[in-house]
């Protein structure tokens, strides 16, 4: 009978414990996964919108685009009324809304179209996740991209509009509220016009409508703002608005993606 050296006996413990480590590396599970092995829904949630970041940071034209579109409507309007005061002060408020809420219609058409092209989208609806979660992710993830740097230039843009000095909390407010609103209502119509090839008219019939009430009562918040008054009722429906389309523009998205890849 020969006996085992030593360093086999070593060898052979130390390839054990190796085993054993692994194992329990494989069997440990990471925070974004459950007992079945499958991501949660934070998970799902954050994996798409760091997704959607990261291909925007790629292209850079993702987020430039929007923004230079909005810095440029801005400016032309002082070239063309005229740099009188008190008319750029009257008409900021009105100016500065309706460039973002363009801004946003012109990076709507982005936000299915490339996972439509590439086969992405028809992998998300097949996803044992609810559709209208990854759906809110990336619209979250638009909103990140277009409407926060808007968000953060237009004070910029309304000094050089002489917007009243009482209205830059309202502009801030209504952007805040009203900006995610608009990426959420656009959803709905970009879910819609997503198997057309040129639907970008058509997405623009469909989705400038909805974008109505928020213009409205942004613009009344912030002309009531000026003259010393609460603004607070304003500020309610564009809350109100805003929950209201977080809650139903999801599912909304989901059904009409569903639709118009089948």
């Amino acid at each position: 009978m020969t006996q085992a050296s030593p360093r086999s006996i070593d060898k052979k413990t130390i390839d054990k414990k190796t085993i054993e480590k692994s194992t329990l590396k494989q069997n440990a599970l990471p925070p974004s996964i459950n007992h079945n092995n499958k991501l949660s829904y934070r998970g799902a949630f954050n994996l798409v919108v760091k997704r959607d970041l990261t291909i925007a940071l790629r292209h850079k034209d993702d987020i430039l685009n929007p923004l230079l579109f909005f810095i440029i409507v801005v400016t032309l309007f002082p070239l063309g009324i005229g740099p009188e005061a008190s008319t750029l002060s009257r008409i900021a408020p009105g100016i500065i809304w309706v460039a973002a809420l363009l801004a946003t219609l012109l990076s709507l058409d982005r936000l299915f179209k490339a996972d439509h092209g590439d086969g992405s989208l028809e992998q998300m609806l097949l996803s044992p996740h609810p559709v209208f979660v990854l759906v809110l992710a990336k619209i979250v993830a638009h909103w990140l991209i277009t409407g926060l740097p808007l968000l953060i230039v237009a004070p910029l843009l309304a000094v050089l509009l002489h917007l009243n000095e009482q209205s830059y909390g309202a502009l801030m407010l209504t952007l805040l509220l009203g900006t995610p609103v608009l990426s959420l209502l656009g959803a709905i119509g970009v879910a819609l016009t997503v198997g057309i090839k040129k639907g970008g008219v058509l997405l623009s019939l469909l989705v400038l409508p909805l974008y109505i009430p928020v213009l409205i009562f942004a613009t009344s918040a912030i002309d009531t703002a000026a003259l010393g008054l609460p603004y607070g009722g304003q500020l309610a429906i564009i809350a109100a608005l805003f929950f209201g389309s977080l809650t139903l523009a999801p599912f909304a998205v989901g059904a009409a993606l569903k639709v118009s890849t089948n």
